[in-house]
C-alpha cells in the first residue's frame, strides 16, 4: 500500500461513526406531527428502554451529558465545603460539574494501563471534607470496581461518568450499575446520540425524584415547585433521535469491538511496543471502545504522517485539566503528564469498511516508523 494518497481517498475515511439514518428522521417527524415537542412520552419510552441496558436502574433524561453529572451530584447532596475527588486526565466537565455544585474538585493521578483514576491515588486524596469519588471510563474501559469498594469503605458517594462507556461492561455487570449513580451522554460524537442530551442512572427511586426536581425547575406538578432546580430537560424530539440509535447501540458496539481486535492484532505484528503502546483490557472487561488510543512518543511527528496519510486522528485530551486556565493548578501527576504528551487516538467506529479499517492500522504503523 502506498504512503502517500490521492486527495479522494484521504477524504474517504469518516472521523467519527454519527449515523443519522431514515429511522431516526422518521422518527422526528412522528414527534412534530404529535404537535408534544417538550419533555413528554418520546422522554419516558427513551427512560425506560435505556433502563434496559443498566440493570433496570431508575434512568432520567436531561439536556446534556454535563448536566447529569451535574444534576446527579447535587442530588447525592453534594455542594459547598464538601471535596469531590477526581482525575486530571479528562474532559473538563467532569471538574466543571463538581464546581458548579460549589464542591472543590480534588485531581489526582491515573494508572498508566487504563487511565482510570488511580485507587492508591484516591485513597492518598481523601480527607474530612471527602464527598465523593468519580470515576471516568475513559475512552470507553471500566475502571469502577476497585473505587467503589474504595468509597465504600470510607462512606463516600461514589459517580461513574460514564459519557464514553455505553454498553461496556466489567465481571459481567454493566457501567452504570457500580456507584450510587451514573452520567450517560448522548453527544454527536459519542457512541449513540439524541443529538444532544444525557442520562442519569441512580442506584435507587429516591435519587432519581431529586434528579427529576432538579432537571425540572424544581417541580414533579406545576406550579408546585418543592425545590429550586434547573431548565434541563430534554425534549421528545432529542429522545426519539435517542430511542432509534438505542436500538442499533448493541449491533454497532460488536462492530467497535471487532474493529479494535482488528487493529490491535494488526498493530501487533508491525510495531514493537517501544515503538507504539497499543491499549490493554482488563480481565474480565468487555470497553465499549469510544476511542482506540494508543501512546506514542514524539506524537506530533506522528501527527502531521497520520495526516499526510488520510488517517484522521484525536488527541484526548492535550492538557490536563488541573493545568486548564480554568484552574491553573501546579500538581505533580507524573501519569497524568505522561498520558497528555503521548496518547493519540485513531477511528475505532462501526462506521469504517474493511478496507478503511486496513488503512487505519497500517497508515498508524507507518506513521510511527516514518
Amino acid at each position: 500500500m502506498s504512503s502517500t494518497l490521492d486527495r479522494a481517498e484521504i477524504e474517504a475515511i469518516p472521523r467519527t461513526g454519527l449515523a443519522i439514518g431514515p429511522e431516526e428522521r422518521a422518527a422526528v417527524l412522528r414527534v412534530m406531527a404529535s404537535g408534544m415537542i417538550a419533555q413528554g412520552p418520546e422522554v419516558a419510552a427513551f427512560e425506560t428502554e435505556f433502563a434496559s441496558t443498566v440493570d433496570g436502574r431508575p434512568s432520567v433524561a436531561v439536556n446534556s451529558g454535563t448536566s447529569a453529572l451535574l444534576l446527579g451530584l447535587l442530588a447525592l447532596g453534594i455542594g459547598p465545603g464538601d471535596e469531590v475527588v477526581v482525575p486530571s486526565f479528562t474532559f473538563a466537565a467532569t471538574a466543571n460539574a463538581v464546581v458548579l455544585t460549589g464542591a472543590e474538585p480534588v485531581f489526582v493521578d491515573i494508572e498508566p494501563q487504563h487511565f482510570g483514576v488511580a485507587p492508591d491515588a484516591v485513597s492518598a486524596a481523601i480527607g474530612s471534607r471527602t464527598a465523593a469519588i468519580v470515576a471516568v471510563h475513559l475512552y470507553g474501559h471500566p475502571v469502577a470496581d476497585e473505587l467503589a469498594r474504595i468509597a465504600g469503605a470510607h462512606g463516600l458517594a461514589f459517580v461513574e461518568d460514564a459519557a464514553q462507556a455505553h454498553l461496556a461492561t466489567a465481571g459481567g455487570r454493566p457501567v452504570g450499575t457500580f456507584g450510587d449513580l451514573a452520567a450517560f451522554s448522548f453527544y454527536p460524537t459519542k457512541n449513540m446520540t439524541s443529538g444532544e442530551g444525557g442520562m442519569v442512572v441512580c442506584a435507587d427511586e429516591a435519587t432519581a425524584r431529586r434528579v427529576r426536581l432538579l432537571r425540572n425547575q424544581g417541580m414533579e406538578q406545576r406550579y408546585a415547585n418543592e425545590i429550586v432546580g434547573y431548565n434541563a430537560r430534554m425534549t421528545d424530539l432529542h429522545a426519539a433521535i435517542g430511542r432509534v440509535q438505542l436500538r442499533r447501540l448493541p449491533g454497532w458496539t460488536a462492530e467497535r469491538r471487532r474493529n479494535a481486535k482488528y487493529l490491535t492484532d494488526t498493530l501487533a505484528c508491525l510495531t514493537t511496543p517501544d515503538e507504539l503502546g497499543l491499549p490493554r483490557v482488563a480481565d474480565g472487561v468487555a470497553p465499549a471502545w469510544h476511542q482506540y488510543t494508543v501512546r506514542v512518543p514524539g506524537r506530533d511527528g506522528v501527527l502531521r504522517s497520520l495526516d499526510e496519510r488520510g488517517v484522521p486522528t484525536g488527541v484526548y485530551y492535550p492538557t490536563p485539566c488541573h493545568r486548564l486556565p480554568a484552574y491553573d493548578l501546579h500538581l505533580d501527576l507524573p501519569e497524568t503528564a505522561a498520558a497528555a504528551a503521548q496518547v493519540l487516538s485513531v477511528p475505532v467506529h462501526q462506521a469504517l469498511t474493511g478496507s478503511q479499517l486496513e488503512r487505519v492500522a497500517l497508515g498508524l504503523a507507518g506513521a510511527v516508523r516514518a
